[in-house]
């Protein structure tokens, strides 16, 4: 089931968003997301461990049918407050999604597989219900920012310690795990501590550096190689008979 936000953990969650340096962090996310993930309008998208739908109200600017899904009826709320009726919302586990196959044309993981119980389990669903290609946004392991977050959880009761991080390695890994080898693009951002001014913000534009393993945001699409299950077909044959004795 993995770890369910409380209405204390929702509140401190949609506040995190005001603040203007981790709105213009959450921007980069989003952006990463959206051109990584390269969806086209109309089409389907769901949105595993949706919160506060943060990166919902990207995905709707982008003229895309968006679903979101979360276990928490407190993010929930507040996920509605801020997309109103342009969403489905639903309360689930992402080990076990409550849609027939192949229901979306993508599906994303926004910071979400770092709280679920079984990510090898959420990973499978996601392929199960989508048909084109997954996003996984994780808060990047050996990040300065993330190792930041562990040791400060040794020392005080904070969100992330109900976390499990993930490196880019880890998460190439696990993913191949499920599904073998799929075509797999990853890239990360937030390489400095600080990411206003015009000098960081150059830095996080940079496509090179993207490809630089320890950004504290990292990103994994998975392209989606449809799979064929094959039997052995019988063919029956009967020897034709001929009159006669046969020559000599």
């Amino acid at each position: 089931m993995g770890y369910v936000f409380s209405f204390q953990d929702a509140l401190a969650y949609d506040k995190w968003f005001q603040k203007p340096q981790n709105k213009y962090t959450a921007e980069l996310e989003c952006q990463l997301m959206q051109d990584m993930l390269r969806p086209v309008p109309g089409e389907s998208v769901l949105d595993i461990g949706c919160g506060t739908g943060q990166s919902i109200c990207s995905l709707l600017n982008m003229g895309l049918q968006v679903t979101g899904l979360d276990p928490s009826p407190y993010m929930l709320d507040i996920a509605f407050q801020n997309s109103g009726n342009r969403v489905e919302y639903y309360r689930g586990f992402a080990e076990d999604l409550p849609f027939e196959d192949n229901s979306f044309n993508h599906a994303c993981f926004m910071t979400t597989l770092e709280f679920v119980d079984d990510p090898q389990k959420a990973i499978e669903e996601a392929c199960r219900v989508s048909k084109d290609r997954i996003f996984i946004g994780v808060l990047n392991r050996y990040a300065f920012k993330g190792i930041q977050r562990r040791v400060k959880g040794i020392f005080s009761q904070i969100i992330y310690n109900h976390a499990r991080f993930f490196s880019v390695w880890e998460l190439k890994n696990l993913v191949r795990s499920v599904l073998g080898e799929v075509p797999i693009t990853w890239r990360t951002i937030c390489q400095l501590p600080s990411s206003t001014g015009k000098i960081a913000q150059s830095v996080e534009a940079a496509s090179v550096l993207q490809r630089f393993p320890f950004g504290a945001f990292a990103g994994t699409v998975v392209t989606l190689v449809p799979r064929f299950r094959t039997r052995p077909l019988s063919m029956r044959y009967q020897a034709k008979h001929t009159g006669g004795a046969p020559a000599l």
